[in-house]
């Protein structure tokens, strides 16, 4: 009896928290192709303030593994492709860079994962066949120290390490790179590590606007894409391209590899013939993806299997060649100031900036949010009048209330302008604030934050009216509110899994 009612438990355990822990994480590259970036100190405490608790660099530059000690920020350290033949051919070069790299600093660093070489098929010289034997080296490495299980070892790869993509159930690793694939990854599945793979939906569109919506790119798509294969649906580029690699592995029998996405973005700007490189763009693509990586349950060929992203990049590095975009994949300028607004934690406001299409609605429902850019005295203003002489109700904004989170002040004065606006006919002019103000179409709600609607009949519905609202959440939103594939609410799964065990207790 004690037994059965232990692996009942047991089992309950394993399927509530399942359920419920469906999302993953989200980090930051930090490139340093630049020659006029802050110190790393300070671009650590940059990487802090905006609450990230991932990151990944490019080498094992030792200032910049100091700098994030301490900080409880976990890392993604890099060997380059032009260390990979030491690192191939003499363990002792690995034993070596890691008693001289790594060891000195961690565990007050966190080092987490390292890449050994990146995007190798993509290398000018022909480095791939110092792969695996560089990797086992860099393991060998780690278990001699004892560190083999703590920190992961992988290497990077472009989505040019498949011959075929689309649809993703025809996912395809191309068989010219079989020869250092296979050993790969069965080096990735024997040791549980990841396949890293770098993602980038915007060259999609870039290299084919005529096939590749921008908003499919961009997570905003209403329609779907239909693999005809498996008539799962798609309703954004990087579940497409994500799934295509799934794909490819299952078709070796690598079932078991997750994947993590090391590098994906958006440019904000671009050559004159990069028409989609801009900041709003940017800022959009990668709030999207940032809701979508915390919120949702992976991809339609593998539904709840969370994924981890890192966001490329910290700063604009202006050392790098090629198209203007190639230098402004920045979230921040390298005086730390913002290119455009970006919550990390997947709950914010997004503060779009204004435009032909949300600058003026003539019909639809309307909300008023903070303008992208507006100076911290304009938002406090319009913040203190909206909740004082203005007569808006702040209380939810308030510490321990639904719309407390993110704690920064353009989410704070997002949601007064918003009820100020609302309570007062959703005109124009209620959503001046002094410039600091502007009007979009798209729904601001977020997780148990609804934003008010004046109504057709004259009316505002109350910010507290989850229910009346939340059909006009964003997508990502109400896709994260779903909790099965067969369309039963999260907390239905939660009951009827407590519900059969209780039943099961009291037959035993």
């Amino acid at each position: 009896m004690r037994s059965s009612v232990a692996v009942i438990l047991a089992t309950f355990h394993l399927l509530l928290f399942s359920g419920f822990c469906n999302g993953g994480t989200v980090g930051i590259c930090y490139g340093r192709n630049a020659d006029d970036l802050p110190t790393p100190d300070k671009a650590v405490q940059l990487i802090k303030s905006q609450n990230i608790k991932y990151a990944r660099i490019y080498d094992s530059n030792i200032q910049v593994i100091k700098a994030f000690a301490n900080t409880g920020i976990e890392l993604v350290i890099g060997i380059p492709n032009s260390d990979l033949l030491p690192f191939s051919q003499f363990q002792s070069n690995a034993d070596t860079w890691l008693r001289n790299s790594v060891l000195p600093y961690y565990p007050a660093t966190k080092i987490n994962f390292i890449t050994v070489g990146a995007e190798v098929t993509e290398a000018p010289n022909n480095v791939s066949a110092m792969l695996v034997p560089a990797m086992q080296n860099v393991f060998t490495a780690l278990r001699k120290a004892g560190l083999h299980r703590r920190i992961k070892v992988s290497s990077t790869h472009s989505l040019g390490v498949l011959s075929r993509s689309f649809p993703p159930s025809a996912g395809a690793f191309n068989s010219k790179h079989a020869f250092f694939l296979r050993p790969m990854l069965e080096f990735l599945a024997e040791n549980d590590s990841p396949f890293m793979v770098d993602v980038y939906p915007y060259y999609a569109y870039a290299d084919s606007s005529s096939n590749v919506s921008l908003d499919y790119a961009l997570f905003e798509s209403s329609s779907e894409v239909i693999d005809p294969n498996t008539g799962l649906l798609y309703t954004n580029m990087l579940d497409a391209q994500i799934d295509a690699i799934n794909y490819a592995l299952m078709g070796l029998n690598f079932k078991t590899i997750k994947i993590m996405i090391t590098e994906t973005g958006w440019p904000s700007k671009g050559s004159p013939n990069e028409t989609g490189a801009t900041p709003d763009n940017a800022q959009t693509y990668n709030t999207n993806l940032i809701r979508h990586i915390v919120n949702d349950g992976g991809t339609p060929a593998k539904p709840g299997v969370a994924m981890d992203a890192y966001v490329f990049s910290l700063f604009n590095e202006n050392r790098k060649p090629g198209l203007d975009s190639e230098r402004n994949w920045g979230v921040f300028f390298p005086d730390q100031t913002s290119v455009y607004n970006l919550d990390f934690t997947g709950r914010g406001v997004v503060a779009r900036p204004p435009d032909a299409n949300n600058t003026t609605i003539s019909n639809g429902t309307s909300w008023c949010i903070a303008v992208m850019g507006a100076s911290e005295a304009d938002l406090q203003h319009g913040l203190d009048w909206a909740c004082g002489s203005g007569n808006v109700d702040c209380t939810p904004i308030q510490p321990k209330q639904p719309c407390f989170e993110p704690d920064n002040l353009a989410s704070h004065a997002s949601y007064a302008f918003n009820s100020y606006y609302q309570q007062n006919g959703a005109s124009e002019v209620a959503c001046a604030f002094g410039g600091a103000g502007f009007r979009t179409s798209k729904n601001p709600s977020y997780d148990s934050c609804i934003y008010a609607t004046f109504g057709a009949n004259g009316t505002t519905a109350a910010a507290g009216n989850a229910t009346a609202l939340s059909s006009a959440k964003p997508s990502s939103s109400t896709a994260a509110s779903s909790g099965s594939d067969f369309g039963v609410p999260t907390r239905g799964v939660a009951f009827f899994v407590i519900a059969s065990v209780v039943a099961l207790l009291l037959y035993l």
